[in-house]
């Protein structure tokens, strides 16, 4: 893979303007952007439309988990914005996440289009261990991880998104033909890591075997984006 077809920046925005604004100054140099749900609530499905206009590709982060017939008519309408990625919660279940993919799978192949690849979070970045236990689960995170990304795989999803904590663990249980997406990426071991607790440099991820990495704050709020990314590129390469 390309080394630039392995950053994700999201578009962590709540105008258009900002988005696209942003998708211009990248679009030469990054393929994937992420529309989650602050700039999808702000704009609506429109600005999915307007970045593949653009030529870009979108990862629709909006974390789906409703009962499995809800969340299969979600992914019908997914699928016809022609997105390239979206994700839906592993704790939704088996048939939540089977219907699921089966439903944005028919509708694409009725459209004679590509399906988009579908991801199970798993747990999010935002957790440490006292914060799973808060939730009632009792198992550390990387065993909850494992299960749920299991789950994902045996109803058919693509893959996951793991913070880069797990990511090894993934690669060595469930193959490499498993996709893995990997938020919580900080620039540097001493960057703020906000609210999120399971963060690791890009390089360090890819290493762990990331297929790809999700960069937002630090290249949306950097002065010049486009060096950030830079910079990203020759981390990984290196």
């Amino acid at each position: 893979m390309n080394v630039k077809e392995r950053l994700i920046v999201a578009l962590d925005v709540d105008t258009e303007k900002k988005a696209l604004d942003l998708v211009d100054k990248l679009k030469g140099h990054v393929k994937i952007f992420k529309v989650g749900s602050e700039l999808f609530s702000s704009c609506g499905p429109d600005i999915v439309r307007l970045i593949r206009k653009k030529g870009c590709d979108i990862f629709l982060d909006l974390k789906l988990n409703d009962i499995p017939n809800t969340v299969a008519k979600a992914s019908i309408s997914i699928a016809r914005l022609g997105v390239s990625i979206f994700d839906l919660h592993a704790l939704g279940g088996y048939d939540m996440m089977k219907k699921a993919k089966d439903a944005s799978e028919e509708e694409a192949k009725s459209l004679k289009v590509t399906r988009p690849k579908v991801l199970a979070v798993t747990v999010l970045t935002s957790f440490d261990e006292n914060g799973l236990k808060k939730t009632g689960i009792y198992d550390n995170i990387e065993a909850q991880v494992l299960r749920l990304a299991r789950l994902a795989k045996d109803a058919g999803l693509d893959g996951v998104i793991a913070s880069p904590f797990e990511v090894k663990l993934i690669r060595e249980n469930l193959g490499k033909s498993f996709l893995i997406v990997t938020p919580g990426i900080r620039l540097g071991r001493t960057a703020p890591s906000d609210d999120q607790r399971r963060i690791a440099t890009p390089g360090d991820a890819i290493r762990s075997g990331a297929d790809y990495i999700v960069v937002g704050r630090p290249i949306i709020e950097a002065r010049n984006p486009l060096d950030v990314v830079q910079g990203i590129f020759e981390e990984i390469e290196g």
